[in-house]
């Protein structure tokens, strides 16, 4: 039985491989690495190759010495803007970001990833000046994706109805399906009257994935762990994903037909992947 986890960071000071076997042995079969923020970095080079690099070397390293599938997801993190505003000007901030964006591109057309992400705006109130470039960046990157027929992981404030209609026009602004768009950190908002044909990436607590399922299986769960030693288990653990799968499959509250379709239909459609 296959099962996904469409976002997961690690980080080489954290508990990098034991948190991936603690994944596997919990029934964990696959997962999204997804680039965690190194903005010291980025302000060091004006570039995001290095942090690309970083985390690909880590999936190796994953793959030669744990039997599981791991896939990567590269992009210029939102809120490196505030850290690259506090040293350089408007216009070279934005040509950096944009810049990150071409160098994931190029890393998603040559097959090294599967999507652009995690990329978008501030997770928190930020003034007006920070949404309109942040957009501008991220529309840029939409743009990308597109090209090179990937979809993008968007980071945003919380996510409401209204939001995801902002998010699917901006996609259609340079032709980028609302299927492409995956919503990171997403509340079970199911229905295509609430995501706007937006896929939701759903944070896996429990009352999520009961509530999600209550309306369908066009989602994918994710637990957003950070691998921050001083913060262990956040957001949610490695093994949160698969625990409460098989748990609900045991207690006959979900079916196997419901997991091939959350855990392998959908991802494999959304990022053209095949998950074995």
């Amino acid at each position: 039985m296959i099962i996904f986890d469409n976002h997961l960071h690690l980080q080489r000071d954290g508990r990098f491989l034991e948190a991936v076997k603690e994944f596997k042995k919990a029934g964990g079969t696959h997962f999204v690495l997804c680039q965690y923020p190194m903005p010291n970095l980025v302000l060091k080079e004006k570039s995001y190759k290095s942090c690309y690099h970083q985390t690909f070397k880590m999936a190796d390293e994953i793959r030669t010495s744990i039997d599981i599938g791991v896939f990567v997801t590269v992009g210029p993190y939102p809120v490196d803007y505030l850290n690259l505003i506090e040293k350089f000007d408007r216009d070279k901030v934005i040509d950096i970001m944009k810049k990150g964006m071409d160098e994931a591109a190029v890393l998603c057309k040559e097959g090294k990833c599967i999507a652009i992400g995690e990329i978008g705006r501030p997770h928190f109130p930020v003034d007006e000046t920070v949404i309109k470039d942040s957009n501008e960046i991220l529309l840029y990157g939409m743009q990308k994706a597109k090209d090179v027929k990937v979809p993008v992981v968007l980071h945003t404030e919380s996510t409401t109805p209204e939001s995801c209609k902002e998010f699917a026009d901006l996609g259609k602004e340079v032709g980028l399906k609302p299927d492409k768009i995956i919503k990171h950190f997403s509340p079970p908002l199911i229905l295509k009257d609430e995501n706007h044909g937006l896929m939701p990436s759903i944070i896996a607590s429990k009352k999520n994935i009961l509530k999600a399922f209550s309306k369908g299986t066009r989602f994918m769960l994710e637990t957003d762990y950070i691998d921050d030693l001083k913060r262990p288990g956040a957001v949610l653990s490695p093994k949160t994903i698969p625990k409460k799968m098989l748990s609900l499959l045991e207690n006959g509250i979900i079916s196997e037909d419901q997991i091939y379709k959350i855990h392998k239909e959908n991802p494999e459609k959304i990022y053209n992947i095949c998950l074995n």
